[in-house]
């Protein structure tokens, strides 16, 4: 292999892996925006923190580990694990992988609501989470 070929197979390589990062890294007010668009509907904050704080078929609410306010540390109700701040302004890292975001929506809707939570649900829940305040 000629150094030349070497050259662009390795930064064709780099170049990559960068943008396979950059598409993986997103805001949460991204995120939002592309679950308002999948909903085909306009996000409610209040509607989100409604569906946060309201038990549901398997008696817990978004809020029973989160708590109803959601810029402090929550613990598992099970396990009793700390689980740090959900909300965006009081933990940075919150909604900032766009794959991690839909992992958890689709863990916790299972656990918490029996079933996958709607793209107007998570764009619901999450235009009221990023609304809050430290």
């Amino acid at each position: 292999m000629t150094k030349l070929k070497f050259f662009t197979l390795a930064a064709s390589l780099a170049l990559s892996v960068f943008c396979a990062n950059a598409q993986a890294q997103t805001t949460p007010a991204a995120q939002a925006a592309g679950y308002v668009a999948a909903s085909g509907q306009p996000a409610q904050a209040a509607r989100g923190q409604e569906f946060f704080t309201t038990k549901h078929g398997k008696d817990w609410s978004c809020s029973t580990c989160h708590t109803a306010k959601p810029t402090v540390d929550g613990k598992h109700a099970t396990t009793g694990k700390v689980i740090s701040p959900l909300a965006p302004a009081a933990n940075a890292q919150r909604f900032t992988d766009a794959a991690k975001t839909e992992k958890w929506f689709r863990r916790n809707c299972n656990d918490v609501v029996g079933r996958e939570c709607t793209p107007a649900e998570k764009a619901d829940v999450l235009t009221w989470l990023i609304s809050l305040k430290p």
